[in-house]
């Protein structure tokens, strides 16, 4: 009887102890056992790859031809807009008519009409001049006229004759002397009298087109019209720009480092343009020298020009025009099959490349030799095999040994 009590007494305490002692296990085995990260993977495959210095680029028309004013004068408004055709030498693109008279200031004014008095009082006088002239002339004249009738008569000698003769040519280049000189005292009178020209009289008076007219010098399109209202340019003032809008070219500023692996005739690829496919270009030069841009970051960047031909026919891109903007990728190495993994699987490991690779649910460390980048694929040349699953986007838990599970 008390064996079967103390063994009742045994067996109570041991359930009793027997509880914790298994949350106790539960909780080491927990704790102890080794962790599993939730990872993405990805296979080692071989793809083509594209390797391109990718840049933004604009078209514009190979020849464009500004036309400025050869002249200063008051332009006329221009019914030309952007995109009408114009013909070569037949094509009026503008007309310039001389300028308006400036306003004379009061004491301009007073001179002016001051000039204007003096030369109507030297014009009177070069008037009478030329009366006096005239009646010595006749004067003269009558002379010569008697004294021939004298010398027929045998009253006078020939001697008398000869001198009234040479009396009256003087008198005759006296006459033309003052006609000389009223002559220039009219001028003078109308150069005075234009000063006083105001703006009112002088569109009053003014011929119906006295102007001069440009025409096109080429044939092509008007791109832009940089004078559009009736204006007073000075002379080589831009009034606007002709080109053929179908024969483009492409220009893309391009980092001086990314400049020095372009070569001309290097095959590059036009996206984003608009159209429905890509379009086809190739490097016509590299242009010597570089400029200094400050980029959206405020950062002063060295950039070169790039300078494109389109190699597809018109037709196709016939919806390209002058100053659009283009995605310019000019292709600098290509394959139609290398080995390739994410860029986001890479890490660090000393001076090395390295990825973690699943080793059978184990995370493995794996040194890989990298080639080419084309945007997030890398060319594996070393380190992996076709096939073999490698981890992306690696976190600090990873490393050798950890135990990996899929997402």
């Amino acid at each position: 009887m008390v064996t079967n009590v103390l063994s009742t007494a045994i067996f109570k305490r041991a359930l009793i102890w027997s509880v914790p002692a298994v949350i106790l296990v539960t909780v080491l085995f927990v704790l102890l056992r080794p962790r599993t990260e939730l990872v993405d993977v990805v296979e080692v495959d071989m793809q083509p790859m594209l390797v391109t210095i990718d840049e933004e680029g604009e078209t514009r028309a190979r020849e464009i031809f500004t036309i400025s004013a050869p002249v200063g004068g008051r332009l006329l408004r221009t019914s030309l807009k952007e995109g009408d055709s114009v013909v070569a030498n037949q094509t009026i693109v503008a007309e310039i008519e001389p300028s308006e008279p400036d306003f004379l200031d009061p004491r301009s004014q007073a001179e002016s009409e001051a000039a204007r008095d003096a030369a109507t009082a030297a014009r009177d006088l070069a008037t009478a001049e030329l009366k006096q002239a005239e009646a010595e002339r006749n004067y003269a004249l009558a002379e010569v006229k008697r004294a021939r009738e004298l010398f027929q008569k045998g009253t006078v000698p020939r001697q008398r004759v000869d001198d009234t003769e040479r009396a009256a040519q003087g008198t005759q280049a006296l006459v033309e002397a003052a006609m000389a000189s009223l002559s220039v005292r009219d001028f003078e009178l109308r150069r005075a009298q234009a000063r006083l020209i105001t703006p009112s009289l002088s569109q009053a008076h003014r011929a119906p087109c006295d102007c001069v007219t440009l025409k096109s010098p080429v044939n092509g399109r008007v791109l832009r019209v940089l004078q559009k209202s009736e204006t007073v340019v000075m002379p080589g003032t831009p009034l606007l720009e002709v080109g053929d809008a179908s024969d483009l070219e492409i220009v893309a500023d391009m980092l001086s480092v990314d400049a020095v692996k372009v070569r001309p005739n290097q095959k590059v690829i036009i996206d984003r343009w608009g159209g429905d496919k890509a379009l086809n270009a190739i490097v016509r030069v590299v242009e010597p020298f570089a400029f200094t841009k400050v980029s959206a970051l405020g950062i002063e960047e060295q950039r070169v020009n790039v300078v494109l031909d389109l190699v597809d026919p018109v037709v196709e891109r016939e919806a390209l025009g002058h100053a659009y903007r283009v995605i310019v990728r000019v292709v600098i190495w290509q394959s139609d099959g290398v080995k390739t993994i994410p860029l986001t699987s890479l890490f660090r490991l000393n001076d090395d490349w390295a990825v973690f690779i699943d080793d059978d649910g184990v995370a493995s460390t794996r040194k890989v030799t990298i080639g080419h980048t084309a945007g997030l694929d890398v060319e594996v040349l070393g380190g992996l095999e076709i096939g073999e699953r490698v981890i992306l986007h690696p976190n600090d838990r990873l490393e050798d040994g950890t135990r990996i599970r899929y997402r």
